[in-house]
């Protein structure tokens, strides 16, 4: 189930107005970005506060209104990118995609723009710090929280052998011109792997180099014609 966008208001008891973690979990922070305003969807930018990017999630709470802050897991974001482009927005800013649960009932047109704002309907996000300097670094942030939240794998690849094989370029090449077949060459050394399949781990073993042309069968036609009796 994707749980997309949702209200954050857990802070810790100290005055700092900093996140409640889950802690005991693993979940560990990563970087806090101060000045930091927020545009979910269609809406108009909120007034400032404080990004918090944890190992599992974002969290953003506002400095004017303690009671309010949003939350996203990085499972349920599908794409994030730095933005300075003033004709997609007026501000330099990280641009997240949300995904959300797939109402059939739900018109067309976005609820994110409408009065009553239901957050697991946003599926766009928008984080404008107040120093544009600072996008690189969210960025590289961002990208490595998203490593160490892999998509999960669904049940049925793992038990329907249904594989996704994938192979670097340097492992596949293709020979040869119209006039004559082409030749496949998969190689890898014994040490490495050829390929994997997603959740079968036995299919990503080490493969020996595998060569597949069409010279090799001519020369092994050639023996058996040369091992052949011959009539004196």
């Amino acid at each position: 189930m994707v749980v997309g966008l949702r209200e954050f208001a857990l802070r810790t008891g100290d005055g700092s107005g900093k996140p409640i973690l889950d802690e005991p979990n693993g979940e560990e922070l990563m970087l806090v970005q101060p000045s930091v305003a927020v545009a979910l969807g269609n809406r108009s930018i909120e007034s400032p506060g404080t990004l918090y990017i944890t190992s599992r999630k974002l969290i953003w709470l506002s400095d004017v209104d303690m009671a309010k802050g949003y939350a996203v897991d990085f499972l349920a974001i599908s794409l994030h990118a730095v933005s300075r482009d003033p004709e997609a927005y007026s501000s330099p800013c990280i641009y997240t995609q949300i995904e959300v649960e797939e109402d059939e009932d739900e018109d067309e047109s976005d609820t994110e723009s409408t009065a009553v704002l239901d957050l697991s309907k946003i599926r766009e996000m928008r984080l404008v710090p107040s120093d544009s300097s600072q996008l690189d670094t969210l960025f590289d942030v961002f990208c490595e929280c998203a490593e160490l939240n892999p998509e999960p794998i669904e049940e049925e690849e793992e038990v329907g052998g249904g594989h996704n094989w994938v192979f670097s370029a340097d492992q596949m090449d293709v020979h040869g011109g119209a006039e004559e077949d082409a030749e496949w060459q998969i190689s890898q050394s014994p040490t490495s792997v050829i390929g994997h399949s997603n959740g079968d781990e036995g299919l990503a073993q080490p493969m020996l180099e595998l060569q597949i042309n069409d010279q090799r069968f001519e020369d092994a036609e050639e023996m058996v014609h040369e091992s052949e009796p011959k009539d004196h």
